[in-house]
């Protein structure tokens, strides 16, 4: 995307498939801190408001509703909330105390919120810990109220350290990147039942953001310190089994890829990177999503000049 629409750190990224948008999330002072792009990366629009320090962005569209919803970690008067948007800017819901941190649940509160996933159905599920007081996933229904969590600090099943990242695939298992505890911890949507973890692909370092591809056959992890980008096998239902790796992504020294977002329509990967201050777009190379490898970074000939992504895949 063009370099001078960013002018701070880009923590995070959305796509709306339904409509062809993108969303991006930015840090920084007097700057605008969502960016609003078309999927071939035209900039649409901007918007400031109500948004303090944005960590984590979610892009729920259905034909009845097109939302953002925004964890926000600041320390101002918005700080310590989630934010459910409409597309141009208008702040239509406030979970949490804003510009109180807390660990309390009746009222809701919550500290350093990192990022949600809402299913079409309305229900949310959050991790809530960025290094803050809490440690925990809470399932919300689509009228604000808790159907389940886990809330404990440690490295046990169902325990975290700096949940950082959430999504649910297409069998209803919800998949927490715990990045504190180096794995990925699986729940059942309904019940919350714990079903298992990886470990084995993340003893170098923690996943910071997890998402599936359309057709649910891979599940792609980002690994900020080593700045890459990691492809894995999705397991069958009924099992959780050991991470598989089919293929990793390499991106340039201190990229620092933060949180992803994979567009549910044509499988581009879209991840904000915190140091090299971008989105790159990574488009697979085949519809069959069969061979990772072969994704590429949008150099900017190819989109009409739109994205600042040098190929550095």
């Amino acid at each position: 995307m063009y370099s001078e629409y960013f002018t701070g750190a880009t923590f995070c990224v959305a796509v709306d498939s339904l409509n062809g948008l993108v969303y991006v999330a930015q840090r920084g002072d007097n700057i605008p801190k969502v960016l609003v792009f078309t999927e071939d990366g035209y900039f649409l629009r901007a918007w400031n408001y109500t948004v303090d320090t944005p960590h984590g962005i979610f892009a729920a569209s259905t034909l009845h509703e097109q939302s953002v919803w925004i964890t926000d970690v600041g320390s101002g008067s918005y700080g310590h909330t989630i934010k459910k948007y409409n597309s141009f800017g208008d702040l239509v819901q406030v979970l949490g105390t804003p510009g109180k941190k807390g660990t309390g649940l009746n009222p809701l509160q919550f500290d350093n919120p990192a990022e949600l996933y809402v299913e079409d159905t309305g229900d949310i599920y959050i991790v809530d810990g960025d290094g803050g007081l809490n440690n925990r996933l809470i399932k919300l229904s689509q009228d604000y109220m808790i159907l389940w969590l886990h809330g404990e600090n440690g490295t046990g099943p169902a325990k975290f350290n700096i949940p950082h990242s959430v999504t649910v695939d297409s069998a209803g298992r919800v998949w927490v990147a715990d990045r504190g505890n180096k794995r990925l911890q699986v729940f059942d949507k309904d019940s919350g039942e714990w079903l298992g973890a990886w470990n084995n692909c993340f003893t170098e370092e923690g996943p910071s953001s997890v998402r599936f591809t359309p057709d649910g056959k891979y599940l792609i992890a980002a690994q900020l310190r080593l700045s890459r980008l990691l492809v894995a096998a999705a397991p069958p239902v009924g099992s959780i089994g050991r991470c598989s790796v089919i293929s990793t992504i390499q991106l340039a020294d201190q990229v620092s890829p933060h949180l992803l977002d994979v567009s549910a329509k044509t499988g581009a990967i879209y991840v904000a990177e915190i140091g090299a201050k971008q989105v790159q777009k990574f488009v697979p190379m085949n519809s069959s999503f069969s061979s990772f490898g072969s994704y590429v970074s949008l150099p900017e000939d190819v989109s009409r000049g739109s994205w600042d992504s040098q190929n550095r895949g």
